[in-house]
């Protein structure tokens, strides 16, 4: 048993989940996509209005160099080309460090930002935060977000292997004209 986990037995209720750390309830579609301001894995600053006017895949996960994230973020670099023909930018965030995300990017090649949401604020403001005290980590969920910065998909159940060409086939539904 993994030693996280274990602590995690050993605590009480009242320890493990605080009253004070409410989750967020998940924004839904047609609404604004709740704003940020984090660093990628350069250091550089970037905020949800960088990608005003395109479509934005924002997906969430645990923890860099893990199989299931490591899968997930792969999917998304060899379906890069058609997201990126679709008029769509990929960025991953988790609460791992920018010094974590640069090495995970270099070490598979990843084309996008991958952004460090340290304290867990921006997963809180989606809903997607897992605060357990003794360690914290985003829930694998994603969002497509529309050019005018309103949620147009959320998705709570991901299969890392199918996820992007998922969300490639979403995508391309989402631009039909109606």
């Amino acid at each position: 048993m993994n030693l996280r986990r274990r602590a995690l037995c050993l605590l009480p209720a009242s320890v493990v989940l605080p009253a004070g750390l409410a989750q967020a309830a998940v924004p839904e579609a047609g609404q604004p996509a709740p704003d940020f301001a984090l660093p990628d894995q350069q250091g550089k600053t970037r905020r949800l209005a960088d990608w005003r006017g395109k479509w934005l895949v924002l997906y969430f996960y645990p923890k860099n160099d893990t199989p299931g994230c490591t899968e997930e973020a792969c999917t998304f670099r060899d379906d890069w080309l058609q997201l990126q023909a679709l008029g769509a930018e990929v960025v991953g965030i988790s609460v791992d460090s920018s010094a974590s995300h640069a090495a995970f990017a270099q070490k598979y090649k990843l084309p996008f930002p991958l952004l460090a949401d340290e304290k867990g604020e921006v997963a809180a403001r989606y809903g997607t935060l897992s605060d357990w005290v003794v360690f914290k980590y985003a829930r694998r969920y994603t969002f497509v977000i529309d050019p005018q910065g309103r949620l147009a998909k959320a998705y709570r159940s991901v299969d890392t292997a199918k996820h992007s060409a998922e969300i490639v086939a979403d995508l391309k539904q989402l631009q039909q004209p109606r």
